[in-house]
């Protein structure tokens, strides 16, 4: 049974979370015989997708970022939604990471019943986890979760991977770190749809303000991603629970504006677009190497590199007329 994709379809559409949890864990899966039966799994569901909020979340170190998504997904449940937490956690297979600390620093929230939070896998390259992350976001949406979560675990290139599978992208910061714009890639700063100067409370508050305008004024720098929104920075303190509301009014008022004029529709097809040819080229990669000519010279021509008798370009060209013969 469990080798019919009827068995995960069904299971799925039926909310059933110990189907949604074995359908996950086939996507993670790097057998062909369970890549072969994802694949039939995933064109079945995808008429049931696209109906969620898809958020994206990172956040510098200490920032306090898994307190803030309880307390978002807390707030969310409490609303009535149903919430689903994906993380993207590339650097698990060199550090181990907090791979499963983040479901265990949520208590509250991994315990409701309108809440699922899914640690990323533990191996693999970004490509390999963003892939999983991307197939999963889809299930969890087919599974009827109205808001899903992508965090990001790792650093660098996961952020652009996790903003160019999301509606909405979130850049949590903190106040009182010195210099508040130090550290920032000019990158990530570009791809935020919102900056959030979190643990807003106590002695830390009017720091929080001076660094939101900070931050405001950092953003003003650089052209928005679409005529449809202007990037804005909120504070709030997510160990108290304020400014949450606000934030999620923002990012509803971003879905609204966009779905409205036509750019949330076109910015998901660019994704699509931009993954299927990304997998393209990985599977080209996959399947050159794979091939019994490249095979056998690459090792010849790698050492006639590194002797310096040939050049890399020679090198390749001989490589890739190999495959004309």
């Amino acid at each position: 049974m469990e080798n019919n994709p009827e068995y995960y379809v069904q299971g799925v559409c039926s909310g059933n979370r110990k189907a949604l949890a074995k359908t996950i864990t086939l996507i993670e899966s790097s057998l062909p015989k369970h890549q072969e039966l994802i694949t039939r799994v995933l064109d079945q569901l995808l008429p049931f997708t696209g109906n969620a909020v898809r958020l994206g979340i990172t956040g510098v170190p200490g920032v306090g970022k898994s307190t803030f998504i309880e307390s978002l997904g807390m707030n969310l449940v409490e609303r009535g939604h149903r919430v689903a937490i994906l993380a993207v956690d590339p650097s698990s297979t060199q550090s181990g990471g907090s791979i499963m600390g983040d479901k265990t620093r949520m208590e509250k929230l991994s315990v409701q019943k309108n809440a699922f939070i899914r640690p990323s896998p533990s191996g693999g390259t970004l490509g390999g986890v963003s892939r999983k992350t991307r197939e999963s976001l889809l299930v969890c949406e087919a599974a009827g979760f109205d808001v899903i979560m992508v965090e990001t675990v790792g650093v660098g290139q996961s952020e652009v991977s996790v903003a160019s599978m999301v509606d909405f992208f979130l850049l949590l910061m903190l106040a009182g770190a010195g210099d508040e714009l130090q550290g920032i890639k000019r990158g990530i700063l570009e791809l935020a749809d919102a900056i959030v100067v979190n643990k807003a409370d106590g002695d830390n508050l009017e720091k929080a303000l001076q660094a939101k305008k900070i931050y405001a004024d950092a953003m003003h720098l650089f052209s928005p991603a679409t005529t449809d929104w202007s990037p804005t920075v909120l504070t709030c303190s997510a160990l108290y629970m304020t400014g949450i509301e606000e934030l999620w009014k923002t990012v509803l008022d971003y879905h609204k504006k966009l779905s409205a004029s036509g750019a949330l529709e076109q910015k998901r097809k660019k994704q699509a677009l931009a993954w299927m040819l990304t997998l393209l080229e990985e599977g080209l990669k996959d399947w050159f190497y794979q091939i019994s000519e490249v095979k056998k010279l690459l090792p010849e021509l790698t050492w006639a590199v590194e002797r310096g008798t040939s050049t890399p370009t020679a090198a390749v060209k001989k490589l890739l007329n190999s495959l004309k013969n």
